[in-house]
């Protein structure tokens, strides 16, 4: 009589079974996701209002909404901005004749990202009158391209005078968002851009465009301006002093 061993044929219908199922979680959460993402949508389209143009926007005046869409929030790239040939790369543009920040720019990779804490910010930027308020310090050394997301210190021409909100959570948001993206594969890039809007020689921001594009796919697009705003305190453009209300 003839006896076969049939163990591993066994373990290979155990396997497939295991690999069946692990598919159908697979599929559960991918149904999730998306319905996570556009819950997500609904909550993006539920706090902005009409979209305005670039060139308007230093002479918005806020009513209550920290964040509103620019150009059908549609970012202003070209197809050579999104061109990956020479890899990743960020600049900061020169402070203006007012010791300013202009705007800072960048094609976001993995590779860009810090593996470090960042370390303790001591620059002072105009409009730089911190105080503590209920909530914290107004202030915030705010970076227009987040440290995550190329490790930037105290860079003269990447920090600028934000109120607490706006750096968090309202411009966090759009950071995690690209940083998540990053985080997904070493080929996923995204070309990016933070621009300070003064409005005539203030030297406190009114607020930030934010500009973002994943290269070779939509995951990441938007274009967003956000007020440099803190509830509960008026805010003096022109000097950085404020008052609690």
């Amino acid at each position: 009589m003839i006896r076969y061993n049939r163990t591993a044929q066994q373990k290979a219908k155990k396997i497939e079974a295991k690999n069946h199922k692990t598919e159908k979680k697979i599929q559960v959460l991918d149904k999730k996701i998306a319905k996570l993402r556009k819950e997500l949508k609904k909550y993006s389209d539920a706090h902005a209002v009409e979209s305005v143009s670039a060139a308007k926007l230093a002479n918005l005046t806020y009513k209550g909404q920290d964040i509103i869409t620019v150009n059908n929030n549609d970012p202003n790239f070209s197809q050579s901005d999104l061109n990956t040939a020479n890899g990743a790369w960020q600049r900061y543009g020169n402070l203006d004749g007012l010791n300013r920040v202009t705007a800072a720019n960048a094609l976001l990779n993995k590779s860009l990202m810090p593996t470090g804490p960042c370390e303790p910010l001591h620059v002072d930027p105009t409009g730089w009158h911190n105080k503590r308020i209920a909530s914290g310090w107004l202030y915030n050394r705010c970076h227009l391209i987040g440290y995550q997301l190329t490790g930037q210190n105290n860079n003269l021409k990447n920090l600028m005078t934000g109120a607490r909100q706006l750096n968090d959570p309202d411009m966090l948001r759009y950071e995690d968002e690209v940083a998540d993206y990053l985080k997904e594969s070493n080929s996923n890039y995204v070309r990016y851009r933070v621009t300070p809007v003064f409005r005539g020689n203030e030297l406190l921001a009114r607020g930030v465009e934010m500009e973002g594009q994943s290269v070779k796919s939509n995951s990441v697009h938007f274009n967003v301006y956000i007020f440099n705003v803190q509830e509960g305190v008026s805010l003096n453009y022109a000097t950085g002093t404020s008052k609690v209300e």
